[in-house]
């Protein structure tokens, strides 16, 4: 086993290759701005479900091998930066006609799992630990794996214009990686760092929901424009501030793990991130029905708050006491909202104040117990 050298930081070159990632978040949100009969469309759902886990799933095998074997040489820049240009292929690729753009999105796809397996590759060079060496043998196996199965799924669209094996290789990597990741030694892997990579991705990801709400700003002034914008901000300010006390005062970003959950989580956070930026314009769409609307907006507030703390709940601080009492109140909360929601669903003024209510009183909740916490109280 390699021994723990010092705490990696995050590198000018690691921000740079996760500003790609948010001009793709933008191009993935686009998807769900189709409607048929004041929902959005299935398929469109469904190709927004499918292209999200693509690309954090790339995200994610980058940033696993930077934090284990990264190194920050010259050919590991390269690297990123060729993975920088296909990703655009990718973003072109995601839109409402995706089927025209196709075989450059799954050709981009492969090479990118392809890029990241002969980095663990050249790993091999000057590793004679049999077990080491296995890890680096396995974890490339797995990336040029599901590379062939997307690239060969080029061949089965055109044949049958099905897209299941696509969806396949993604689940099929998620399944090998945790067993993978379960066989593998938590020391290899700075937890630290990794962390803070996710939450530069939820920042960034966050960046997006700020672009969006600008379009509350727009148009002639009047008090009732300047209250919507004023509620939408105010709802960015306090989920931010929710995750970032999470990051900061709960999380013990020290605590030996492989990290899998913790990224795993992630995933579904940025999900109900995105919904939510989504969600927040579709307040302003009178092409989207009233009640998909409300359920849409509802539902991903739900999941942003059940992820949050199903990250506290598995990686939460020692001292940290009696946090599931907290998840349940939450839920509480969480039912009550959604009632209140679905009662006003027909006055937008109120219910945008509901989930400001809503978003801040979580927040005041986490901060008590935080502070609470820190101070060695009892919650």
């Amino acid at each position: 086993m390699e021994e723990k050298g010092a705490e990696k930081k995050v590198e000018y070159i690691e921000l740079i290759y996760d500003l790609i990632f948010v001009y793709i978040v933008g191009r993935n949100n686009s998807l769900l701005h189709h409607f048929s009969n004041g929902f959005v469309e299935p398929s469109s759902f469904l190709t927004y479900i499918l292209m999200t886990l693509a690309v954090i799933q790339i995200w994610n095998y980058s940033t696993y091998y930077i934090n284990i074997y990264g190194r920050h040489s010259v050919r590991e820049h390269v690297f990123l930066f060729v993975n920088m240009f296909l990703l655009y292929f990718i973003g072109e690729g995601t839109r409402a006609d995706w089927q025209g753009y196709y075989t450059q999105y799954h050709v981009a796809w492969a090479l990118i799992l392809v890029n990241v397996g002969v980095q663990y590759l050249f790993e091999l060079r000057g590793r004679t630990e049999p077990r080491e060496r296995s890890k680096l043998l396995r974890m490339a196996g797995i990336l040029f794996g599901q590379a062939a199965v997307v690239a060969a799924d080029i061949w089965v669209f055109r044949a049958t214009g099905k897209t299941w094996l696509s969806l396949f290789a993604i689940l099929g990597g998620m399944v090998l990686v945790a067993i993978y990741g379960r066989r593998r030694s938590e020391g290899n892997v700075d937890f630290m760092h990794l962390s803070e990579r996710a939450m530069l991705y939820v920042v960034f990801t966050f960046g997006e929901m700020v672009i969006c709400i600008a379009t509350y700003f727009e148009g002639a002034f009047s008090w009732r424009n300047t209250y919507f914008a004023l509620m939408a901000f105010l709802i960015v300010a306090g989920l931010f501030l929710s995750y970032g006390y999470f990051y900061d005062h709960i999380i013990d970003r020290e605590k030996q793990t492989n990290g899998l959950a913790y990224m795993f989580l992630h995933i579904f956070l940025i999900f109900a991130l995105n919904n939510i930026t989504n969600g927040l314009e579709f307040m302003r769409e009178d092409e989207v029905a009233l009640l998909p609307k409300l359920f849409f907006l509802v539902f991903s507030f739900l999941l942003f708050f059940g992820v949050l703390f199903a990250l506290g709940l598995g990686h939460a601080k020692k001292e940290c006491r009696r946090l599931g009492r907290l998840a349940a109140f939450t839920g509480v909360m969480g039912l009550v909202f959604a009632a209140l929601m679905y009662i006003f669903q027909r006055n937008m003024m109120v219910n945008i104040a509901l989930t400001v209510v809503f978003v801040f009183i979580i927040f005041a909740v986490i901060f008590r117990y935080g502070r609470q916490m820190e101070a060695g109280g009892r919650i």
